[in-house]
Order: C-alpha cells, then structure tokens, then sequence
C-alpha cells in the first residue's frame, strides 16, 4: 500500500469506503455495526501503516501478526480487507451465506484472519503466546492484538497483561477500543473501568492514550513502538460508537442492527454528509 502517514486524505478515503461496507452488511441478517463504526479507522491505519501483512505475504513466517479479540467488529476488518486487495471486494456481499465463510465473527478460511475468535477474552493470550513464540525464536515480528472496553471485564485480560510484562513481551500492542459501550449499555454504568491508563500502568505496561479516529494521533503513538524497552505496549483509542452516522453515534441501542434495504441506502448517503429527511433516530428499527 501506498499511502504513508502524512496522506491523512488518503487514509480517511479508505476508511470512508470501509464504513460503506460495513453499512451494507448490516442488512439481510445484520451485524456489529455500531463497534465495528468505532474500530474502522483503527484498523485502517494497522494495516496501510503498520503491520507488514499485505496480499502477497499472508503465510510468510516474517509477517506481522493481527488478532481481533472483538470479533463482533470483523466488518470492519473485511471491509479493510477488500480495500487492500486480501479479499475480493464482490465477496463481501457473500455475508452470512451459507456459500461462503464470511459472517458475524472471523473465520480462519478467510485469507489474513489469524485466529478464530467471538467469545471475548481469549485472543489476548492467544497474541500473548505468538509474541512470546517470536520472541524465543528472535523474530522481529510485531503482534497486535485488538480489544474492546467492555471486553476488560473478563479477567483473562488481566492475566494475559500481567504475563505479558512478566516476560517483557515488547513486541506485543494491546489496542483498546475505547468507545464507552459495551454491549447494549454504556461501560461506566455496568462496571466502570476508569481510570484505564492507571490501571493498565499499574500492571507495569507502558501505555499511550490517543484519539482513535485521527490517522496523526495513531502514527504518532505507534511510530514510537515499542513504547519502552521490556514492556507490553498499551494504546488506549478513544472512539465513538456508530462513528461516522451521527442517528446512530454514541447509541446504547445500536449494537447488533438489521437494517432493510432503504435504511441502509439513507445510511449510506448520511455516511457521505447528505441529509436524509426521512432519516430519523425513531425510524431506524433494531430488528
């Protein structure tokens, strides 16, 4: 991929066609589209800018490894993926076919998906064990591994952090995906997780905390991996949920969406800053 870090016209162009797709995936059965709004521009950048995955190196033992531990959010990785050429585009219309193997959560049939992953909470040892692997073996490779706020809650996180800085894994980013909700409800009315940064510093991780939808912020915070010498690397991403569509952003409400045909198309032409009279918050119906 061409762009670089300065191109943030080129970056938001790309992110910009992600949030399409997710938006036509959220009909005909639905899916995560709230989350996988808010993780988009996340992904984006980890892929045109920081890991070394692209089409023609998905099985070469030198490549940079990504885990979606929120698998809910792999609309947003698909969508990525037929931007950067991993998957065909047209296949993402395959969602939820009994065809094909593209659904709710990752599937390792499909090419650059590491792990299969939907129960939350495991992915993080999983990465864990991967960068200990290279670590042992003296590769440089790096792992990432993706997390949602309310994901925290399950302890095995926590396990994984504190195992991870025990064995000064440095060569591992938990990204979190801060955007306030979890599930059907806002995190700090369930189980509140600030202070976050103290938390995860506290388990003797060095963490940053960005803005996860400015394309600066992100090469700013990564350009400096690892963080520090020894220890785990933490990026905190502040995000909105429903990012993007302003009737659905920051909506408990707007987790798991089957929107119909019409719905999706007003949803797109509000994705592209139109207004849609017709468009209201009352009209969109979870069903």
């Amino acid at each position: 991929m061409n762009t670089t870090p300065t191109d943030t016209a080129g970056l938001e162009q790309i992110a910009l066609k992600v949030r399409e797709h997710i938006i036509r995936m959220s009909t005909d059965g639905g899916c995560f589209v709230g989350a996988s709004l808010s993780a988009a521009d996340l992904i984006v950048y980890l892929y045109t800018n920081f890991l070394n995955v692209n089409s023609s190196n998905l099985d070469d033992p030198d490549r940079d490894y990504l885990f979606l531990s929120k698998g809910h959010d792999v609309p947003a990785l698909y969508g990525t993926f037929a931007e950067l050429g991993l998957i065909e585009r047209d296949r993402l219309k395959n969602h939820l076919s009994t065809s094909d193997y593209i659904y709710w959560h990752p599937n390792t049939h499909i090419p650059g998906i590491e792990f299969h992953s939907g129960s939350l909470g495991h992915l993080p040892s999983v990465a864990m064990g991967v960068a200990m692997d290279i670590k042992i073996r003296g590769g440089k490779n790096k792992v990432v591994c993706i997390m949602g706020d309310g994901e925290l809650n399950e302890g095995t996180c926590w396990e994984a952090v504190l195992v991870a800085n025990a064995y000064k894994l440095d060569n591992l980013i938990f990204v979190i995906d801060r955007n306030h909700f979890q599930a059907n409800m806002p995190t700090e009315e369930l189980i509140p997780l600030e202070p976050l940064q103290d938390k995860f510093a506290a388990f003797g991780a060095s963490v940053k905390r960005i803005d996860g939808h400015s394309f600066e912020a992100l090469h700013n915070a990564f350009s400096t991996y690892p963080f520090e010498e020894g220890k785990l690397n933490v990026v905190i991403a502040d995000t909105v949920r429903g990012r993007g569509l302003p009737s659905i952003e920051r909506r408990a409400d707007r987790w798991f969406c089957n929107f119909t045909a019409t719905e999706v198309e007003d949803l797109l032409k509000e994705l592209h800053g139109e207004k849609v009279t017709q468009l209201t918050s009352e009209t969109l119906v979870v069903r």
